[in-house]
């Protein structure tokens, strides 16, 4: 079979304030805005970069579209970090608190979750 795909871009998330979650992305999680822009529809997309990595996550705020609810368990982003008690740290400084864990799984790692503001969930993990 011919290779079809030849890279993951980016995932997009709606929500329902643009910067209120941006700034927690930046702020939680150090990454960058790498590019905004409005759609031809009027939806107002902001780019995220992910260090390390070449994937991006799209945050999207299309209000035509309805409020957004995400449920409990839907989907969920994950980071690696160096380690976790160094991000619980600057998790507090920041003024957010982890929303489950952290727990040291039986392969050694520790993860835990952080809610962002529309209640996606993002996990953190220290590999062993």
């Amino acid at each position: 079979m011919p290779t079809v795909v030849t890279k993951f871009l980016h995932t997009r998330m709606r929500v329902n304030d643009l910067d209120r979650t941006v700034d927690f992305y930046t702020k939680v999680f150090g990454l960058e805005v790498s590019r905004r822009h409005e759609s031809p529809r009027g939806s107002k997309l902001v780019f995220l970069s992910v260090p390390n990595s070449e994937e991006e996550i799209e945050i999207t705020y299309f209000p035509g579209s309805g409020n957004v609810e995400v449920q409990e368990d839907l989907m969920h982003l994950a980071f690696e970090v160096n380690s976790m008690d160094e991000f619980a740290e600057h998790l507090d400084l920041v003024g957010y608190s982890f929303s489950d864990g952290p727990t040291k799984s039986s392969s050694g790692s520790v993860f835990a979750f952080v809610d962002a503001p529309e209640g996606y969930e993002v996990e953190v993990i220290e590999k062993p």
